[in-house]
């Protein structure tokens, strides 16, 4: 069986350099070493938390325009809009019918959001954010995707989708892959502006797609302390050396860690920090401003994965209609 990877993009915000260490770059990376890979846009899942329309939108264009400028190759890999492939809804009504409530109960966001409320553990909860793995489950096992990566927030939903798959497996067919995860590290947690982990939530990003003053800007903004130049610098815990880790090579760290050592100042070290990851996103800007003038190129790509996705879709949800029994009458 070939090696088939898939990742959804949860269309929310847009991205930063947090998004991109932790996913994007590995992620294409993956895709690299597999025979194919699947990469769609989660619009669905976006709008189980965000119900501004406008806020989905841009972030939908964003987002694709990240994950192209970040070198995603449309014409190796599966790239879709999750609302562009409608057999994915079907497969995930048809997967709600077999899944039992007792599962759905245990799933950790189900647990977090009915933990806040008192009276009413339901106050709030939508059916959207209590069937979301089954969702997720649908987007997986359409493809019969053979790896997903996932990070530890997420393992607990792979769990889910591959006890569904084997529900339905002992119901009606071998039919369904069983996927295998690919854990991430996601004890690495890439420290934002103030320190804490970077986020949205928290204000205190660093752009991914901004202009190269834009980015300067931002990176003079990390907090430090206030030892002077010539003090040495401890390097653990240091938001500064912690990024600058992401970005350079094994030499130039070591480099870097000498001049910590001998009292670098903290405008000299932001400013290392600054080359080392401006020369990464020099072809990544590049590319996004080119993209970005031309929207009818993202549509026609976004639509012609689609069209190759559903090719996949569409066989798989008639071979699952005829073993549960929707198919003509013969």
């Amino acid at each position: 069986m070939k090696k088939r990877i898939l990742t959804g993009i949860t269309t929310t915000g847009i991205p930063h350099i947090g998004n991109y260490i932790g996913a994007i770059r590995p992620a294409l990376k993956m895709a690299s070493s597999s025979d194919e890979s699947f990469f769609f846009l989660a619009d669905y899942h976006s709008i189980i938390k965000n119900q501004n329309a406008t806020e989905i939108g841009t972030s939908v264009e964003s987002i694709a325009l990240a994950w192209l400028s970040c070198g995603l190759d449309p014409d190796r890999s599966y790239f879709y809009r999750q609302s562009d492939v409608p057999e994915i809804l079907e497969l995930s009504w048809i997967l709600n019918c077999i899944t039992a409530k007792g599962l759905m109960n245990r799933a950790h966001a189900y647990k977090a959001a009915s933990s806040l409320n008192t009276n009413d553990p339901d106050k709030g909860i939508t059916m959207g954010l209590f069937s979301y793995p089954i969702l997720m489950a649908a987007d997986i096992l359409m493809f019969d995707s053979t790896h997903v990566p996932v990070g530890s927030d997420q393992i607990q939903h792979l769990e889910m989708t591959r006890d569904i798959a084997t529900r339905f497996n002992y119901l009606y067919s071998e039919l369904l892959t069983i996927p295998e995860p690919i854990i991430q590290d996601n004890e690495k947690v890439v420290l934002g502006l103030d320190g804490r982990k970077m986020s949205k939530s928290y204000g205190n990003v660093i752009p991914l797609l901004d202009t190269e003053k834009k980015l300067k800007k931002s990176i003079m903004k990390i907090v430090t302390n206030s030892l002077e130049p010539g003090e040495p610098k401890d390097s653990s815990n240091c938001t500064v050396f912690d990024l600058y880790q992401n970005f350079a090579g094994e030499d130039s760290v070591k480099e870097f860690q000498t001049l910590y050592d001998e009292g670098i100042s903290w405008g000299e070290a932001k400013e290392k920090l600054f080359d080392v990851i401006n020369s990464e996103l020099v072809p990544i800007r590049s590319k996004y401003e080119e993209l970005s003038q031309n929207k009818e190129y993202i549509n026609d790509l976004l639509s012609d994965g689609s069209k190759k996705a559903r090719i996949i879709a569409k066989e798989k949800i008639l071979k699952i209609r005829e073993k549960i029994g929707i198919n003509k009458i013969s």
